[in-house]
C-alpha cells in the first residue's frame, strides 16, 4: 500500500506528462469500446436477423438431409407432427418452456411465369401463422402477408418479383416436380412482395401456404421443422435435450450455427478485425506510455542513486516504476471505460445510419452494443500493456550504478 501511494504521488508530481499518459490509456479504451460494440452489435443483429428470418434456432429433418437432400428431397419427407407433440410436452426442471414456436417446412424448386417470362425460384411452404413469430426479418414491402384464409396467394422477393416484371395483385403461374416424378402446375396471386437482409435470397425466393404447397407437390410430408426459442442462448442446452428425446435414428436436429454458413465467415472476419484494433492501441500505449516512463526514469536519476546509497534495494526501485505503469493503466482504463459506456449509451440513442453492406438489400441503424467481457478485456489489456510498457524503464532505474546516479545532477 506505502508503493501505490508513492506512485501516486509521483505522478501527481508531473501533472501534464502524467495527464497526457492517462489520456492516451483512455483515448485507446474508448475506441476499442466503441469499435467493438460496434461490430458486436452488428454480428448480434445478424444473427437474430438470421435465425428470425429463415433458419430458425433448430431445425429437425431426417438424418442426411442437409447431405444428400437437395439431390433427391422427397426421399426426406416425414409426417410427424412435433409441433404437438414437443411444444406441449417439452419444459425444464424448472418449468420453463424454452421453445416459442415450432413450424413446418416443406422446401422445393421449380419454374415460375408470368405473361411471356420464366424464371426459377427457390420456393418454402410455410405456415402463414408462423408470420406471428418470423415477421420481424422477413419485412413486407407491398401487398400483404400470407394469410390462411387466402390458399392462393404466395408472397415472393422483391428482386424476384423485379426481376419477374410482377407487383402485388399480379397472377403467376408455378412449375414443379412431384413426389411421385410427374409435373404439376398451380395459379397463385402475387399477394405481396417482401426483403430480408439476403439480397441472393431476395432474388429467388418466394414463399405460400404449406397446404397449398403440398397440393402442387403432392404429398402430405414435410422437409423440416423449425424451432423457434425464447433466447438464443439456450440453443445448446434445448438441442441436448431434444436430442436425447428424439431417436437419432429418425431425426436429425442441427442448430442454426452449423447452417448460418455466411454468418460464420462474417464473424471470423469481424473478429480478426477487433484483434487487429486492439494490437494498434497496445502498440500506442506501449509506445506512449515507454516513453513516458523513460523520462521519469532519467529525471530522477539522481533520485534513484540517493534512495540506493540510503539502502533502498534494486527490487524496491523496479517495483516503485511497475506500480507507476500499472496506476496510470488503472486510472486511464478506468477513464476510458466509463466514457466509453457513456458515449455508447449516447449513440446507440441517437443511431448510426448504415448504408446496405454488399451483398444485403436494405441498411440499417446501428448502436454500440457493449458487454461485460468486453469491458472486462479493456482493462486487462490497459493494466497489461502499461505493466509490459514500464518494464524496461524499471528495470534501467534499478540497473544505475549508485555513484554515476549521485553525479548526475551535478
Amino acid at each position: 500500500m506505502s508503493q501505490l501511494k508513492l506512485a501516486f504521488r509521483n505522478l501527481s508530481r508531473h501533472t501534464r506528462r502524467s495527464a497526457v499518459s492517462v489520456g492516451t490509456v483512455a483515448f485507446g479504451m474508448i475506441a476499442l469500446l466503441l469499435a467493438g460494440g460496434f461490430i458486436q452489435w452488428i454480428l448480434q443483429d445478424f444473427r437474430e436477423t438470421t435465425i428470425h428470418s429463415q433458419l430458425g434456432h433448430l431445425q429437425i429433418v431426417k438424418p442426411g438431409y442437409f447431405a444428400t437432400g437437395k439431390a433427391d428431397p422427397y426421399h426426406f419427407l416425414f409426417s410427424d407432427d412435433l409441433a404437438q407433440k414437443l411444444s406441449k410436452n417439452f419444459t425444464f426442471d424448472d418449468g420453463d418452456m424454452p421453445i416459442k414456436a415450432i413450424v413446418p417446412r416443406l422446401s422445393f424448386n421449380g419454374l415460375i411465369s408470368h405473361n411471356e417470362a420464366t424464371l426459377s425460384f427457390i420456393g418454402e411452404g410455410v405456415d402463414p401463422e408462423e408470420k406471428i413469430y418470423f415477421s420481424d426479418a422477413l419485412q413486407i414491402v407491398a401487398g400483404k402477408h400470407l394469410a390462411a384464409d387466402y390458399p392462393n396467394q404466395l408472397i415472393m422477393g422483391a428482386g424476384l418479383a423485379r426481376n419477374l416484371g410482377v407487383v402485388a395483385g399480379d397472377t403467376v403461374v408455378l412449375l414443379a416436380n412431384t413426389a411421385t416424378g410427374g409435373i404439376n402446375a398451380v395459379e397463385m396471386t402475387v399477394g405481396g412482395l417482401f426483403t430480408t437482409v439476403t439480397k441472393s435470397y431476395d432474388d429467388s425466393a418466394l414463399r405460400l401456404p404449406i397446404n397449398t404447397a403440398r397440393k402442387l407437390l403432392r404429398t402430405e410430408g414435410t422437409h423440416s421443422w423449425v424451432v423457434l426459442l425464447n433466447d438464443t442462448n439456450q440453443t445448446d442446452v434445448v438441442l441436448a435435450a431434444l436430442r436425447d428425446k428424439l431417436p437419432s435414428e429418425r431425426f436429425e436436429i442441427v442448430p442454426w450455427y452449423q447452417l448460418a454458413d455466411f454468418y460464420n465467415k462474417t464473424t471470423v472476419l469481424f473478429t480478426k478485425q477487433v484483434q487487429a484494433i486492439k494490437l494498434i492501441i497496445a502498440i500506442i500505449i506501449l509506445l506512449g506510455i515507454s516513453n513516458t516512463m523513460t523520462m521519469n526514469v532519467m529525471e530522477r536519476t539522481g533520485e534513484i542513486g540517493t534512495a540506493m546509497a540510503l539502502g533502498v534495494k534494486k527490487i524496491n526501485i523496479l517495483r516503485q516504476f511497475l506500480w507507476e505503469g500499472m496506476l496510470i493503466g488503472c486510472i486511464g482504463g478506468t477513464l476510458g471505460v466509463l466514457i466509453g459506456l457513456l458515449l455508447a449509451a449516447v449513440i446507440s440513442e441517437i443511431g448510426i445510419p448504415m448504408p446496405p453492406p454488399p451483398g444485403m438489400a436494405r441498411g440499417y441503424i446501428g448502436e454500440i452494443l457493449i458487454q461485460p467481457n468486453m469491458v472486462l478485456e479493456a482493462l486487462t489489456l490497459a493494466v497489461f500493456v502499461t505493466l509490459i510498457a514500464s518494464v524496461y524503464p524499471a528495470w534501467k532505474a534499478s540497473r544505475m550504478q549508485i555513484v554515476d546516479a549521485l553525479r548526475h545532477n551535478r
